[in-house]
Order: C-alpha cells, then sequence, then structure tokens
C-alpha cells in the first residue's frame, strides 16, 4: 500500500482514521484531557488533607451537593481518591504510553506502512473513548461516583447497598472497564502482529529499537494479563445483579443478615492483582523502551548492553506475572507462601538494576545534549531508581506488614511507577513531536517544565516516606480524630503546596504543546539526528509513510559516534541511519 491520493474528509481523516499516526494523536490528546481530570481531583483531595477543617469555595464550586459549605465529605473524598487513581493508571498511562507510542512508532520504527490492520486499530481508540466518556459520566450520576478504592476491592464494590459510591456509579466503573479492557486487547493482538509480520527488508529482530522491543512485550503482558481483570469485573457483575456469591460470604448490614455463602474477597484480590501488578510494567515498559532511544540519541552513544537490555524486557515481563501475591501479604497468606512471592519480588529488582545501570553507563563520557526529552529522560531513571529502593521495603514479608496502606506505599508506587512513567511519556512527546506535527515545542518552556515538575515530584513524595513510617494511613479524609498524626499535619500541608506547584507546572507544558502545533517552529526531517527509520519519512505525514519503496535495513539501530581506525566518522558523521549500507569490511552490527 502507498500513499493514499484520495482526497479525505475531516470526518475520515480525523474521526474515522485507519492512519496509525492519527490515532496515536488521538490517544494522546484524550489521555492529555483525561489527565487534566486526573491532576484535578488530586489538588482537590490534597486541599482537603492539608486544611480538612477549612471551607473551600473551589470544592464548592465543583462538587456541589457532595459537600457541606467546602468542606468534603468522606464518602466524596473516597469516590475522588478511587477516580483519580483509576483515570492515572488505565486513561492516562496506559493511553498516553502504549495508545500513543506504541501507534505512532511501530510502522515508522518497523519500516511498514501501517499496523497490521488500520479498522481493528481504529476501533481500539473509539472503544477507549468510549470508556473514558462512561468513566466520566460516573462522575455525575445522583449517589456519586465508584469509591472502593481504584482496587474496587468486594464487599464495597460488590453490594450496591453498600455505601453510596457502590450504587449507579460503581456500576458504571465496571462498564467503562470492560470497554478499556476490549480496547487494550484489540490494540495488544495489533501491536503483535503488526511487530512479527510486518518488518521491512533486513529488520531482524536483533535490529528493533530497544523501543519496539518494550512495546512488543508490553502488548503480550496485556494479552496474558488483561483477560484476568475482565473475567473478576464479569463475576463482581454477576455478585452485583444475579445473586451469586464468588466474592462475597457471612455479610451483615445494618443487622441484616445477608444470603451470600461460600465467596471470598481474597479471590477477587487475587484476580485483580493478577493483572495489577503486571498493569506496572504494562505503563513502565514502554517509557523504559521510550528513555533507552532517547538518552542513547541525545548521549550520541550506541546504548549500552543492548542485548542484556532485551533479556532484562523479558525476564522483567515473565516474573512481573509471579509476583502479584505481595500485595497481598496481610490479606491470611500462608507464611511460606508470602516468603515465595518475597522471592520472586526481589528477584525483579535484577533486570530493573540491569536497566538503571545500562542507561547510567550510556551517560557517562557521553556527548550529551541536554534537551527537553533528554531531561526527562534522566530524570526517569532519577525518580525509578528512588522509587525502586523503597520496594525492597514493600517486597519484604516481614517489613511490609509495619507500613501496608500506610503513604510510604503511595509514595512508592507514585514515584516508581506514575512520575517515572509520566517523566517517560514527556520525554517521548518532546522527542517525538517534529515527528508527530513537523514542528519543534518551545525549548525555554520545556526546561521550565522540566525543573518545576522534577522539584514537585519530588517535595510530594519523598516526605511522603517519612509520614508513612510514622504510620499515617492513606485514603483518611481527615487525621484530626488521631492525636497520634498531629505532628505529621504541617508535613501534608507541605506535600500539598508542592502538589498544587506540581499541577500548575503541566500548565507551561499544555499550552506549550497545544501552541507549538500551528506556531512551533518547523522541524527538519530529522531534527535530533536519529539513527532510526521514522527520521527518513517526508516531514509532512502521508498515509503510508514513505512515499516510494519501504527502505531496507542493513545494521542496528545504535551506530553512532562510529569511528574507523584513524579515528574519523565512518560515514562522515556522528550517527548513522539503519538504512545506510555497509562500507567494506565495516562490522555489521
Amino acid at each position: 500500500m502507498s500513499e493514499h491520493h484520495h482526497k479525505e474528509t475531516f470526518v475520515t481523516k480525523y474521526i474515522f482514521s485507519q492512519d496509525h499516526k492519527m490515532i496515536s494523536k488521538q490517544f494522546l490528546i484524550t489521555g492529555m484531557f483525561m489527565g487534566v481530570i486526573g491532576v484535578f481531583m488530586s489538588m482537590l483531595f490534597r486541599l482537603q488533607i492539608a486544611w480538612p477543617e477549612k471551607s473551600f469555595s473551589i470544592i464548592e464550586a465543583f462538587l456541589g451537593t457532595h459537600q457541606t459549605d467546602g468542606v468534603m465529605s468522606p464518602d466524596i473524598y473516597l469516590a475522588i481518591v478511587t477516580i483519580h487513581g483509576t483515570i492515572m493508571v488505565f486513561f492516562v498511562l496506559t493511553a498516553g504510553l502504549s495508545g500513543t507510542f506504541s501507534n505512532l512508532l511501530i510502522p515508522l520504527q518497523i519500516g511498514a506502512r501501517d499496523m497490521a490492520s488500520g479498522f481493528l486499530n481504529m476501533i481500539s481508540y473509539w472503544l477507549f473513548f468510549i470508556s473514558s466518556i462512561i468513566m466520566l459520566v460516573s462522575l455525575f450520576v445522583e449517589a456519586g461516583p465508584a469509591s472502593a478504592g481504584w482496587t474496587i476491592y468486594p464487599p464495597l464494590s460488590a453490594l450496591p447497598q453498600a455505601i453510596p459510591g457502590s450504587g449507579l456509579g460503581m456500576t458504571l466503573w465496571l462498564t467503562s472497564m470492560a470497554i478499556f479492557i476490549a480496547s487494550s486487547l484489540i490494540g495488544s493482538l495489533n501491536y503483535i502482529v503488526t511487530v512479527f509480520n510486518l518488518r521491512t527488508k533486513g529488520m531482524k529482530m536483533t535490529r528493533l529499537p530497544l523501543t519496539m522491543w518494550a512495546f512488543f512485550v508490553t502488548a503480550i503482558i496485556g494479552v496474558v494479563s488483561f483477560p484476568v481483570l475482565l473475567s473478576a469485573a464479569l463475576l463482581l457483575i454477576m455478585d452485583r445483579s444475579f445473586g451469586t456469591s464468588f466474592f462475597l460470604s457471612d455479610i451483615f448490614i445494618s443487622g441484616e443478615v445477608l444470603h451470600y455463602q461460600g465467596g471470598s474477597p481474597v479471590l477477587f484480590e487475587h484476580l485483580f492483582w493478577f493483572l495489577g501488578h503486571p498493569e506496572v510494567y504494562i505503563v513502565i515498559l514502554p517509557a523504559m523502551g521510550i528513555v533507552s532511544e532517547i538518552i542513547a540519541v541525545n548521549s550520541r552513544k550506541p546504548i549500552f548492553g543492548y542485548r542484556a537490555m532485551i533479556g532484562s524486557i523479558l525476564a522483567i515481563a515473565f516474573l512481573s506475572t509471579i509476583v502479584w501475591g505481595h500485595h497481598m501479604f496481610i490479606s491470611g497468606m500462608n507464611p511460606f507462601l508470602g516468603s515465595v512471592f518475597t522471592f520472586t519480588t526481589l528477584l525483579i529488582a535484577i533486570p530493573s538494576a540491569v536497566k538503571a545501570f545500562n542507561w547510567i553507563t550510556t551517560l557517562w563520557k557521553g556527548n550529551l545534549q541536554m534537551n527537553t526529552g533528554m531531561l526527562f529522560s534522566i530524570g526517569f531513571v532519577s525518580t525509578f531508581v528512588t522509587g525502586g529502593l523503597t520496594g525492597l521495603v514493600l517486597g519484604d514479608s516481614a517489613l511490609d506488614i509495619n507500613v501496608h496502606d500506610t503513604y510510604f506505599v503511595v509514595a512508592h508506587f507514585h514515584l516508581v511507577m506514575g512520575v517515572s512513567a509520566i517523566f517517560g511519556m514527556f520525554a517521548g512527546v518532546y522527542h517525538w513531536f517534529p515527528k508527530m506535527y513537523g514542528r519543534m515545542m518551545n525549548k525555554v518552556l520545556g526546561y521550565w517544565h522540566f525543573w518545576l515538575t522534577i522539584t514537585a515530584a519530588y517535595g510530594v513524595f519523598f516526605p511522603m516516606h517519612f509520614i508513612g513510617l510514622a504510620g499515617l494511613p492513606r485514603r483518611y479524609y481527615t487525621n484530626t480524630n488521631f492525636p497520634m498524626f498531629d505532628d505529621v499535619a504541617d508535613v501534608n500541608v507541605v506535600i500539598t503546596l508542592f502538589a498544587i506547584l506540581g499541577g500548575l507546572a503541566q500548565l507551561i507544558f499544555l499550552a506549550n504543546f497545544f501552541i507549538s502545533i500551528y506556531r512551533g517552529k518547523k522541524a527538519t526531517q530529522n531534527p535530533w539526528k536519529a539513527n532510526t527509520l521514522e527520521w527518513t519519512t517526508p516531514i509532512e505525514a502521508i498515509h503510508g509513510n514513505w512515499p516510494g519503496k519501504i527502505p531496507e535495513v542493513h545494521r542496528w539501530p545504535y551506530d553512532y559516534s562510529k569511528v574507523d581506525e584513524n579515528g574519523e566518522y565512518t560515514h562522515g558523521e556522528d550517527f548513522v541511519l539503519q538504512t545506510t549500507p555497509l562500507k567494506d569490511g565495516e562490522d555489521p552490527s
């Protein structure tokens, strides 16, 4: 399939497009919109935590009947925390990384005209869009949105009469997630088939950029684990609506004995976390691939340990499916089984460390180009290592008991998954923006965005470790009834001020992004002097990617600063495109 010459209408180009590049933009902008809502929710509940007795007009303006005189009620506080977590994990990080960059880069970097199925790709986006709308609609139902936490543990999620957020809001949550899972499965299968079958001539698996390995393996994890969450959601719907008791047993409400027998909420935990922990890597692996690519390009060096990096991706993918029990150490688990999950959890630190050391070694003595994408990539390495170290505490069953369900857990997973993944997403947006829109983002605004964001990220989540060690529980809308936590009240105020700073910093990014689409400096074909195939396509994007014959690949994607025996660049510059034929006697790499 070559470039399409028929005239496209607005509807076929921007709405029902089957072009992977347009679909990637749709995923990105939808994810950004959901991100604004998710971050705004965090601002609201941080105000409540920092100043629980004070009235805020902004809370009254946005929450209406769900509060009294600008003070948040416990029910709506838990509901906002629930929807914030759901939106950020599924609708921002999954869409912003896999949805956006898998769609944008897989055909471009493997030398394909498009995805294996453009139609299924389009369906994947629209299912994602519909699930997003349903999740947002759940915010406006009378009894309030789902409020059982983003993990939706029974019985709060299984009994419509349990709390206000267990009613229609929870039903909409489950419906939204079922549609989201269908979208993810269709997308993942498309990515896998495309990488397997549509690579251009010469593009062996060992010549794929690390981005491709990351997206490919992420898709495999999604196909393995997402159906398990779908089964949990369907069984939960049956418990809610059809009188079954998969997850319920011996339930009392207001003195009334309900008829449920034989079920177990722990079964739901198993099903949820069998997806829930691989989901961490569905989010973080694409960011790892993006960061590997950007660090190599901007260090002007080959990525250190290419095959070790591939091995670590595969090891992380395998181990991520056998560690889910570390979320359940205090669920009554057999201590021996706890020790098994402790072992597999600590084992996953090895491939993660391989990646961290390889990134640092790639940076070492490189000719660093400190553009915005590079800054966010280095920031990713920093937050990933910082957050990963606290994972050693939570991964040990004996230590985890002391900090389970405290702010220590919140700090850990926000740093290692939330902030790190978002940094990877920002790095990717800044790096591939010229390929998406043919223009450059403003570098000065990018610098402001990075430094304010990383300052706010550490200002929010570093102190959380200490209030967590002090025992402060998460998901409580106020701690004023617990005098033992009075000493950490001021820390919560500091955290909230940094959170507000971080939220405001994203306005710089949004302004930079949307203004640059129309008024940014026009990009050259290869602004970063990178080697991979996407930079051989025309600046003006066309459906089909290359106007003529698809290019042939002759080398791996990391031939940077390659010199001959005289110390001269082998091909006259410090980068060699994958499409450049080998010289006589040149190592094919």
